[in-house]
């Protein structure tokens, strides 16, 4: 696999700059979703609640993998900071152009990836 050129990277670099942006909007977005639900229980019917409950809970898996995808956007960004962005943190052979455009943040190379079994 060979490294990223110079462009690559600043258009990589540029993605995850966006893609960070998205998600801190997205749990910004959705915190007060996320809170406790309060339904007065005479105004709604008990299967009212129980939906209410289930949106809460599918706000809640979305925010933590929301926070979990910004914290490796972070970290790629610090790696990109740091000159060592694209190279797979297991084994440090570059990652591949075509993986970073898919995901970015990736920071093991596909067979890495696989290995690991992500």
């Amino acid at each position: 696999m060979r490294e990223l050129t110079d462009a690559e990277r600043a258009e990589l670099v540029e993605q995850l700059g966006v893609l960070r942006d998205e998600l801190r909007a997205t749990l910004q977005a959705t915190a007060e979703a996320a809170g406790t639900v309060h339904l007065d229980q005479a105004a709604v019917g008990r299967i009212s609640r129980v939906d209410a409950l289930q949106a809460q809970q599918m706000v809640a898996e979305q925010r933590r993998r929301s926070t979990l995808r910004l914290k490796q956007v972070v970290n790629a960004l610090e790696r990109a900071s740091d000159d060592e962005y694209g190279e797979c943190l297991a084994c440090g052979e570059p990652i591949g152009y075509a993986r970073l455009r898919a995901r970015p943040e990736s920071p093991l190379c596909v067979a890495c990836s696989e290995q690991r079994g992500w």
